[in-house]
């Protein structure tokens, strides 16, 4: 059967791993995953609960294409709550995880062709939907002085349509302060290129509170999920906040795309931002893990990282210890029993030089892959 050229996109590296690792543990092993970016944790109690109740009174079935008027509202109230911005809840637009609000940005902002600025390294599926969909994604090599992140200078003359940023940023942790982020979007309205954040890692900071693109202008897309903070990768749910006069634009798309996100996942999403003592526990595991596994990784001979200042990754520059990183990942599984990831997923320039250590798991794990980390690399 005949494939589109579409369909060719490149396959999400870290899936491999986890199959490789999911293939030791069959076989008996015991494997300590920093591969993936999942928290250890389930959802909280309260949105199971809520979610049973709901079934007990009665079918759950389609909601309106935007997601059920109370989750809106209540997103828009966090806003509120977390940055002191004033959000319209009808400005907020509930889909089928963040994957789901990519591909409605891409598809309400860009046309086949266009060129889209993501920065490298950065989150491997921004790349491949944007092909999917018959868009050509621009990498944006970021400096390590600026922390992986991008700055205007990076996209000068590159005639873009768009920009896509991450704060805090898979696979670095590295946020965009205030200034830095009004930099770019006044570089993109500059330009007549759309501002797109992607703020999946909200929630998960430490020394300070990550800055919304909504601080500095109404003129974005923002997307976010309830996977990270909110411990609910499974139920696939999660939201933009999209210009006033974009909302009907994005619902026409998603009436076709998905209908509406599931039903069940949005009551359980909504019960979920009223757990704040369990989020916020799950936070100090992250930051316990965040302290150890900087120490640790340095202990082991990973010494060449940026710090993150949220998520739950430290990105390395391995070049010292080799120049293919996906070698050098499956040598680790094979001989410490740890799942990494290899920096080709984020950046297929520069990656083969790289990893990405995810510590969302438990303490006890993250100490464990420590001790088998630097067992490794004493011995090598």
């Amino acid at each position: 059967m005949r494939n589109s050229t579409r369909s060719a996109v490149d396959p999400f590296i870290v899936m491999d791993v986890m199959q490789a690792a999911s293939a030791a543990e069959e076989a008996g092993r015991h494997i300590i995953h920093m591969e993936v970016g999942q928290p250890g944790t389930g959802a909280p109690k309260g949105a199971a609960e809520a979610l049973t109740k709901a079934m007990g009174e009665g079918a759950l079935g389609y909601t309106v294409a935007l997601g059920l008027p109370a989750l809106r509202a209540r997103i828009a109230q966090m806003y509120g709550e977390w940055y002191n911005v004033d959000l319209d809840p009808a400005r907020v637009v509930i889909t089928p995880g963040s994957s789901g609000g990519f591909l409605l940005a891409f598809t309400a902002l860009f046309d086949s062709g266009d060129r889209v600025g993501i920065g490298a390294p950065g989150y491997p599926s921004y790349r491949q939907i944007l092909r999917a969909l018959g868009m050509q994604p621009i990498d944006l090599p970021a400096a390590p002085e600026n922390r992986y992140q991008p700055v205007a200078a990076d996209f000068a003359g590159q005639d873009l349509r768009g920009l896509l940023v991450a704060s805090p940023a898979n696979p670095s942790g590295t946020m965009l302060d205030r200034p830095a982020l009004s930099a770019l979007t006044d570089a993109c309205a500059a330009n007549d290129m759309s501002f797109i954040s992607d703020e999946i890692y909200h929630g998960i900071e430490y020394d300070k509170k990550a800055v919304t693109a909504l601080e500095v202008t109404d003129d974005c897309y923002v997307i976010n999920s309830f996977s990270k903070y909110f411990s609910m990768t499974g139920w696939r749910v999660g939201w933009m906040v999209v210009p006033e006069d974009q909302v009907r634009v994005v619902e026409r798309i998603a009436q076709n795309m998905f209908i509406c996100a599931p039903h069940a996942s949005q009551i359980a999403a909504l019960a979920s931002m009223d757990c704040d003592d369990e989020l916020q526990a799950n936070l100090a595991v992250y930051r316990r893990n965040r302290n150890l596994m900087i120490d640790g990784l340095k202990e082991a001979g990973f010494t060449d990282i940026a710090p993150p200042d949220g998520a739950f990754y430290v990105y390395a520059d391995v070049s010292r210890f080799t120049d293919d990183s996906r070698a050098f990942a499956a040598e680790i599984l094979e001989k410490a029993g740890v799942a990494v990831t290899p920096g080709l997923d984020f950046d297929p320039a520069r990656g083969h030089n790289t990893l990405r250590f995810s510590y969302a798991r438990s303490t006890a794990d993250m100490e464990e892959g420590i001790a088998r980390l630097k067992a490794f690399m004493a011995a090598r």
